[in-house]
């Protein structure tokens, strides 16, 4: 008797931790969900991300305006980034679909939240590029998100050369494997300035290689004047110093990239 009520004490043990153990992971994923759009809960996420201001319905991308005699009218531009390309804060509407609606072009949007240029496995920029792709695809423009995630994670800037493990590397990879295979322009564009000095020696050194082999770059960091804005433009516009909400791709860094554009595609 004594032993098997030591046997049913020890099972009601384990149930007890075991659902301790389960109502932690449920806390964990429901916070994780909620805060990061992340994980098997990660529609909580979408959730709240649609009652945030700067995701109104007022900012929808369906109320742009289509330009008059667009440069990309009727052409495919190839988007290549990460979760600012994906629009992670913005209910997944961002760059490729500001240009789609404005300027009249297909897209291809080739985006996946994390990755990096550096070639450091299959998500990578490269990776991506070169298997998800279809190389007898007809592409007339490629823009490239210079990715924070290189930055933040600390990847080396590297030596001009073919080392695509450096960013400078995989820039360069970049460029030449678009002009090679679609006989195409390469266009980056940069995020609009926060605090990163990693970054900050990223859009110099994509300055560089740009002007040594004939790549666009659409340049949000260096302007002073695109980057005052006051507090409350930047609660509106903006989830964090990284991701824009749609507010702020539709009316702070879409018609700037689209200014720039412009002027890149006249030359």
């Amino acid at each position: 008797m004594k032993a098997e009520k030591k046997k049913t004490n020890t099972k009601k043990i384990v149930c007890r931790v075991l659902a301790g153990v389960a109502a932690f992971f449920a806390v964990e994923w429901t916070f994780i969900g909620w805060q990061y759009h992340f994980g098997p809960l990660k529609f909580l996420g979408e959730l709240r991300l649609q009652g945030m201001p700067g995701n109104g319905e007022a900012y929808d991308f369906s109320h742009i305006e289509p330009m008059a005699n667009s440069p990309l009218e009727g052409r495919t531009v190839l988007f290549l980034g990460s979760s600012v390309t994906n629009g992670a804060a913005a209910l997944h509407q961002s760059i490729p679909e500001y240009f789609a609606a404005r300027m009249g072009c297909t897209v291809i949007k080739e985006a996946v939240d994390g990755t990096t240029l550096c070639d450091n496995g299959k998500t990578s920029y490269i990776q991506r590029m070169l298997n998800n792709v279809d190389p007898n695809q007809e592409i007339h423009l490629l823009v490239c998100q210079l990715s924070t995630n290189d930055a933040s994670k600390g990847m080396p800037l590297g030596e001009f050369g073919d080392d695509t493990s450096t960013i400078t590397g995989a820039i360069e990879y970049i460029i030449r494997y678009a002009k090679k295979t679609w006989n195409c322009p390469v266009v980056f564009y940069t995020n609009a300035r926060f605090e990163s000095d990693a970054y900050s020696a990223m859009v110099g050194r994509l300055r560089e290689i740009a002007e040594r082999d004939g790549a666009g770059v659409l340049d949000l960091w260096s302007g002073d004047m695109f980057n005052q804005i006051s507090e409350e433009e930047r609660t509106l516009y903006m989830k964090d110093e990284i991701h824009p909400y749609k507010a702020g791709y539709r009316d702070w860094w879409g018609p700037e990239l689209e200014k720039q554009m412009i002027t890149y595609l006249k030359q």
